[in-house]
């Protein structure tokens, strides 16, 4: 039951559903059927088939001039959260209870781009991104599924802390919750961010480039006390991903048995066949610092962070080309709220120009996605028992990937959304 409600919103539910598709883009096969037809009963895709007769009871739904794909997924988000801005403080002016409601309306628009899950990893504000997850589940709000972190494991004054504004031991306690020194208390606040319904673990295992003094080549969480995160999780059936732009500490995230590496943008060769020996799946978000030297600019960010967003953008995009050639595993995620929320599928012609097809660009936040999450029996595919979470789009996404940026059709347990 547990594990049923933390994949599923409360939509009222559509009793059977009959979709006739123009294509279909079946990602397990990296294939495109035509005249398919979709039968769903209550949140649950019950069958793909040529289309014949609408079965008795069931509303058809004519999606037949438009290509159809599963909801997608981004495995990169920050709902929960203030956003990005050249204020410093704007985290700390913001209280937990207006940063939900900034994160209910976040939610929204990512779910009306065709993003039917995310996986949001970290908010400033502890458990913020629970509270939001729980309302979407309960149906009060709209949204994605969520799988969330709660807060942060990192080091006093690192990458996942709120530094340069005021004294951090003056930050207020739910700005702090993820703060550990040593293996054991990294593992005790692992234990307290799962009691308080954390569904994954993030740390941060080097600095970063959106917090003031950090440095994204610098190691920061070492390797036991990553291991120890990674064993309390274990222990209670939860996986860990870790922040890590440089390849000292992604290679101690991979030693410690992390699941996923998020941005890995000094990825070096060894890392990359470390992470490719060992399963661990990339999350790299290679659209986002484009946006950031553009925006970051004109808004006069910190020249800190457009100074080490520079140092990274370029490199990370030449991984990522190693990584794909490599056939590292690979999955989508954005770093949204660091840009707009509801953009997030402009990163797959990012993908593409790097190395992937256009199949394996949309891969990554269907299926791939959804094995990283161990929810690809429920998630990322049209087929039998799966959840009914579906988008569709006029054009072909093979031809041009871009036209994933403007779907027209979205569905959520068997709900249209849009």
């Amino acid at each position: 039951m547990a594990a049923l409600l933390t994949l599923t919103p409360t939509p009222l539910f559509a009793t059977d559903l009959y979709i006739a598709t123009g294509k279909l883009v079946d990602v397990r096969a990296g294939t495109v059927l035509t005249d398919q037809c979709i039968s769903i009963t209550d949140d649950r895709i019950m069958a793909v088939a040529p289309c014949g007769a609408t079965p008795k009871g069931a509303k058809r739904l004519e999606w037949s001039a438009l290509t159809v794909l599963p909801g997608l997924i981004d495995l990169h988000t920050h709902l929960a959260d203030a956003g990005q801005s050249a204020d410093l403080a704007l985290p700390i002016k913001t209280s937990p209870a207006a940063t939900a409601l900034i994160g209910a309306h976040n939610a929204r628009l990512t779910l009306e781009a065709g993003f039917t899950t995310v996986r949001d990893v970290g908010t400033y504000r502890g458990l913020t991104d629970i509270a939001l997850r729980d309302a979407i589940n309960a149906g009060h709000v709209a949204g994605p599924r969520m799988f969330v972190a709660g807060a942060y494991i990192t080091l006093p004054k690192g990458g996942g802390e709120l530094n340069g504004v005021v004294a951090n031991e003056e930050l207020p306690a739910d700005m702090r919750l993820g703060i550990a020194s040593t293996p054991q208390e990294a593992a005790a606040k692992t234990t307290l961010l799962m009691e308080q319904g954390a569904d994954f673990i993030k740390t941060i295992a080097t600095g970063a480039v959106l917090a003031i003094g950090t440095e994204p080549g610098e190691p920061e969480l070492s390797e036991a006390q990553l291991r120890a995160v990674v064993q309390a999780a274990k222990a209670k059936g939860k996986f860990v991903t870790a922040h890590a732009h440089g390849a000292v500490g992604i290679k101690n995230a991979i030693r410690a048995g992390v699941r996923s590496i998020e941005h890995a943008s000094l990825i070096d060769d060894e890392a990359l066949k470390m992470a490719k020996a060992s399963g661990t799946w990339l999350v790299m978000d290679i659209y986002n610092g484009d946006y950031i030297d553009d925006i970051g600019t004109r808004e006069k960010w910190p020249e800190e962070y457009l100074r080490k967003n520079r140092e990274t953008t370029d490199v990370q995009r030449i991984g990522f080309t190693k990584a794909v050639k490599m056939g590292a595993k690979l999955a989508y995620g954005t770093d949204s709220g660091v840009y707009p929320h509801g953009q997030n599928a402009k990163q797959f012609a990012y993908m593409v120009r790097y190395g992937m097809t256009p199949m394996q660009a949309i891969q990554s936040a269907t299926i791939r996605a959804a094995e990283l999450l161990g929810k690809d029996d429920a998630l990322g595919s049209i087929a039998p028992g799966r959840f009914a979470d579906l988008v569709a789009v006029n054009g072909d996404p093979l031809s041009d990937i871009r036209v994933l940026e403007n779907v027209t059709h979205v569905m959520q347990g068997g709900n249209t959304v849009r």
